[in-house]
């Protein structure tokens, strides 16, 4: 049996459909003819099927071989981790990250009648390997230009997979038994089909309507029609894998006591962070 591979390292590159480029640097002796590079969705999931997806490798130059993940492979939605695994190895090998050439995922636009919208994102682990981001959206409303006025913050976004109807609201819900609800009018925006926009007030009539105790994190969906699904909205038609910590909008004061902040999960849907703090600010 050829020798296991001890180090693997990945370039990854994008282009506009959203077809990844593995390029792997693998050091002497050459794996297996039949190596391929592992791609296993995290946790419980990946022992299930369609959790795990096997991608060929071919050589590419010396020490070099080469995966394509096309566009059209189905990955659900969910983290993905990277290995190299060789035919009659009990093991696999993890792969590290390297250059990342991401530009192309830069600003994405989908026909807006696209049933549904997904996305995929290399990105590196904090403990070093080598992972995608996968969303899988049907329907999709994207988060675009995110303003953070004095009394409100006013989001512009894309509806992808279904039109904005009547009675169109954006609801910001708080996760809980009950949960709470808080619903806002939606209008059609200026531009190409399927824009959106909405402005959510943080104060009353807005969700701070009382004292808050311990910080709170509302989730906002966007409803089509009256009696219509609700479509969480999200930003994900780029190259960032998380917005949780690298986009950072400034705090505004919701009623006495308590702060308004616009924010990103770290699966990149937005919030409206509320939590008590110095009034007057």
């Amino acid at each position: 049996m050829t020798p296991a591979i001890a180090t693997v390292r990945a370039d990854c590159a994008a282009d506009p459909a959203g077809t990844l480029t593995f390029d792997l640097t693998v050091p002497a002796p050459a794996p297996a003819p039949a190596a391929v590079l592992l791609l296993r969705r995290r946790g419980a999931a990946g022992d299930r099927p369609g959790g795990t997806v096997r991608i060929p490798l071919d050589g590419s130059g010396p020490g070099r071989l080469r995966a394509v993940l096309p566009a059209s492979t189905g990955l659900s939605e969910g983290r993905w981790d990277a290995y190299v695994e060789e035919p009659g190895s009990e093991t696999t090998r993890t792969v590290e990250p390297g250059l990342r050439d991401l530009r192309a995922l830069v600003d994405r636009s989908p026909d807006t009648g696209a049933a549904s919208v997904s996305a995929r994102v290399p990105y590196p682990t904090a403990d070093g390997r080598l992972a995608l981001r996968c969303w899988v959206r049907a329907p999709h409303a994207e988060a675009g230009a995110v303003v953070v006025g004095p009394a409100g913050m006013t989001v512009e976004g894309m509806l992808y997979g279904v039109a904005v109807g009547e009675g169109a609201v954006v609801e910001a819900r708080l996760p809980g038994d009950p949960v709470r609800t808080h619903s806002f009018p939606l209008t059609p925006a200026g531009g190409p089909s399927g824009g959106f926009a909405f402005t959510l007030p943080y104060g009353p009539p807005g969700p701070a309507e009382g004292p808050v105790h311990a910080a709170q994190l509302w989730h906002l969906w966007l409803v089509p029609a009256a009696g219509a699904a609700g479509v969480r909205i999200s930003r994900i038609l780029d190259d960032v894998w998380s917005r949780h910590k690298s986009f950072v909008y400034p705090a505004r004061e919701a009623a006495p006591g308590v702060l308004a902040t616009p924010c990103y999960t770290a699966d990149n849907d937005l919030c409206l962070r509320l939590e008590p703090g110095p009034a007057g600010r």
